[in-house]
């Protein structure tokens, strides 16, 4: 069923656990998350961001998974991830997203507060939830990375007041996360996590999971991490599972796409088991 993020990071703050948000830039993709979802009985979130656009237009995204979450057995929301102009984020609005991230975290905190306050009252019009981002995340690598990444920690006293100002569902926040491939393992600050959720009240969201430990994962979840970003992960599990594929001896795409999905499955089941306390 297509819902928001509300009622579900609401159950998932009550009981303490995290849900993943998976981008889907094509409909195998799409598949290995609802599917997978499915057979664990678990709601998930799944989307695209702006800036994975020139993979696969908004509207070609819209296409295929807002049906698909219509009819899922389970609750799946679909978000715009990191929508970085106002109309993106409108045009993923009248597409049905019952999520918008707008991320105005490169701007100043005056104007992040008052573009993501507008954006929070549009969209809670249309019963859309809205995700801030306070601190800023870089990248690891490329035109996005951050030397001293600390700098733009999220600071717990400004996030109380961008919260109760702002009105967002929830908050992503730096720190010590990044975007990509980690380089090195990433150290990430567990005592700022607690405070952040401990003072604002609501769900924490922690871009750049793919390729943070176990462990990680499951401290943030009980520091008050709510949701979970993962693509790169994902993507790279489809590059191996096509790469087994052309191994074994298959040479149509039809075939190699079964690989592609069984290999994605199997990184969603891993994370949805773990996010939600498994080990």
């Amino acid at each position: 069923m297509l819902v928001n993020m509300r009622e579900m990071l609401k159950s998932a703050e009550k009981e303490g656990y995290g849900i993943g948000f998976f981008n889907a830039v094509n409909v195998e993709m799409a598949r290995a998350v609802i599917e997978t979802a499915e057979e664990m009985n678990s709601p998930v979130i799944i989307g695209t961001a702006e800036i994975l656009l020139p993979m696969m237009e908004l509207q070609n995204v819209a296409d295929y998974l807002i049906p698909m979450a219509g009819r899922a057995s389970v609750p799946v929301c679909v978000h715009y991830d990191h929508g970085l102009t106002y109309d993106r984020c409108m045009e993923a609005l009248a597409l049905g997203f019952t999520s918008i991230m707008y991320d105005c975290s490169t701007l100043s905190y005056e104007e992040n507060v008052r573009r993501v306050s507008e954006m929070v009252s549009i969209c809670h019009e249309k019963d859309v939830t809205v995700e801030g981002e306070l601190g800023h995340v870089g990248d690891n690598e490329g035109p996005g990375r951050i030397l001293k990444p600390e700098d733009l920690f999220t600071d717990p006293d400004q996030a109380v007041d961008y919260v109760s100002r702002t009105g967002v569902d929830a908050l992503a926040v730096a720190v010590g996360n990044a975007h990509g491939d980690y380089k090195f393992p990433p150290k990430l600050d567990f005592d700022r996590i607690r405070t952040i959720s401990e003072r604002t009240g609501v769900p924490l969201v922690l871009h750049g999971g793919s390729g943070l430990a176990d462990d990680d994962f499951r401290r943030a979840v009980r520091e008050g991490v709510r949701k979970i970003n993962i693509f790169t992960d994902l993507d790279k599990a489809g590059k191996k599972g096509a790469e087994e594929a052309i191994s074994n001896g298959v040479s149509a795409l039809s075939g190699i796409m079964a690989y592609e999905i069984d290999a994605m499955k199997a990184v969603v089941k891993e994370k949805i088991s773990l996010f939600r306390g498994g080990y």
